[in-house]
């Protein structure tokens, strides 16, 4: 049975894609990660002590968290064991944790647990983990692709130290990709390495497996050329996640109220081709084009407003266009923040100070009665001044003279305001 097995391992490891038989066998070995696992690294001096605390490493698809993690376990005197959270539940948690138990007091031997994609794990997953992981019985290894502030809860967390991983650089992902034109007895030409190297976007897993491929298009003589890539890897692959989600919505935003178009739309791109809901870029642009821009180019509003009724009317893909048309016009709107910054000092006096009464002749004198009560006693209509404005006050007594409105030229230009808007 020994034999058969090891022979049916060795037939397996043999017919493995060209990622698995590649994975490193040292920590030495991973490229890409010299931050962590280079000489001084953190996960390499945990390495060399002999000594692992429970871990969740966190970064893009490709970049060798998996690996790491098995490293890492491989390195200490302790028993390993390996879950996936695609497919284990709290059952399979416990089971574990009662092996470690047996291990520990029968053998005084530690036991590491793996958990691939440890995002995957619900709530009450993550909860029956805890203990273990807190008296030490099980040292928890958690990877994961997902932003672990969003995905796994805080006391996990909190007893875990995270380490953030890098897409790999060309430099890395050059080496990976001798590497595996060593393993497979093959050559490249430099246009279509380049080209490989570029399109996988930092995942040493997507190099290596469209690798294969071309190779095993390029047939017998094992040279890959621009052709085979481009018929072994038709698109790009690119991931989105929660925290792609955020971080991509942020860097939109950010390059709008910049005035980079150039770098708006490119990040309109990402979300689209992602599969963003364009109902939600659109809501963004609303909030936007009054938060950003405001009075220094009212339009604006009446354009990112329009955009996002295209959405809803006209639907993808047709839609991109509005979208695009809204970004640049944002972008290159002259800029004001005055509107909020108003709406926040506002909003700060009303939840903070005494806000009063509203004053009398204010009130609504609409109704019989009123006048008898003097509401509305002492107003003066504007519209009966020549001026179209008369001076008279607005606000409780007890925010005399607060001011919110305080425009800049930018603010002025844009809008038609007269004299008691300007604040002259």
């Amino acid at each position: 049975m020994d034999l058969f097995e090891h022979r049916l391992e060795a037939q397996g490891a043999s017919r493995a894609p060209l990622a698995s038989r590649l994975r490193p066998s040292s920590l030495e070995e991973v490229v890409g990660q010299d931050h962590l696992v280079g000489p001084a690294g953190p996960l390499a001096a945990l390495a060399r002590a002999g000594r692992l605390t429970s871990v969740i490493l966190w970064g893009p698809p490709g970049t060798g968290k998996t690996t790491i993690a098995r490293l890492l376990a491989g390195t200490v005197e302790a028993a390993f064991e390996s879950l996936s959270a695609t497919s284990a539940g709290v059952k399979d948690v416990r089971e574990a944790a009662e092996r470690a138990r047996r291990r520990l007091a029968e053998h005084d031997r530690p036991t590491v647990l793996l958990l691939d994609e440890v995002h995957r794990f619900n709530r009450a997953q993550q909860d029956a983990l805890l203990p273990s992981v807190e008296d030490g019985l099980l040292t928890l290894v958690g990877a994961t692709t997902e932003n672990p502030f969003f995905e796994v809860n805080g006391p996990l967390l909190s007893r875990a130290t995270l380490f953030r991983l890098a897409p790999l650089d060309g430099a890395a992902l050059g080496t990976l990709l001798a590497r595996g034109l060593a393993a497979e007895s093959a050559t490249i030409d430099d246009e279509a390495a380049a080209a490989l190297v570029d399109a996988v976007d930092g995942d040493g897993r997507a190099l290596l497996t469209t690798l294969e491929v071309a190779v095993a298009l390029a047939g017998e003589g094992r040279h890959v050329t621009a052709d085979h890539l481009a018929r072994a890897r038709t698109t790009r692959a690119l991931t989105w996640g929660r925290d792609d989600h955020y971080d991509v919505t942020s860097a939109l935003i950010k390059s709008i109220r910049g005035s980079d178009p150039d770098a708006g739309l490119h990040w309109l791109a990402r979300m689209l081709v992602a599969g963003e809901d364009p109902r939600f870029i659109a809501r963004r642009l609303v909030v936007l084009a009054s938060e950003d821009i405001g009075m220094a180019d009212p339009t604006a509003l009446l354009v990112a407003t329009a955009a996002a009724h295209a959405v809803e009317y006209v639907g993808l893909p047709e839609a991109q266009l509005n979208l695009a048309q809204a970004v640049v016009h944002l972008a290159t709107a002259p800029k004001s923040n005055r509107t909020a910054v108003a709406l926040w000092r506002a909003l700060a006096d009303v939840r903070d100070r005494p806000t009063g009464a509203v004053p009398a002749h204010l009130r609504d004198s609409h109704y019989a009665g009123a006048a008898g009560i003097g509401h509305g006693a002492g107003y003066r209509y504007p519209h009966d001044d020549p001026r179209g404005w008369v001076e008279q006050d607005h606000l409780p007594e007890e925010l005399a003279g607060a001011r919110y409105w305080e425009p800049t030229e930018r603010d002025r230009a844009g809008g038609s305001a007269g004299s008691n808007l300007t604040g002259e």
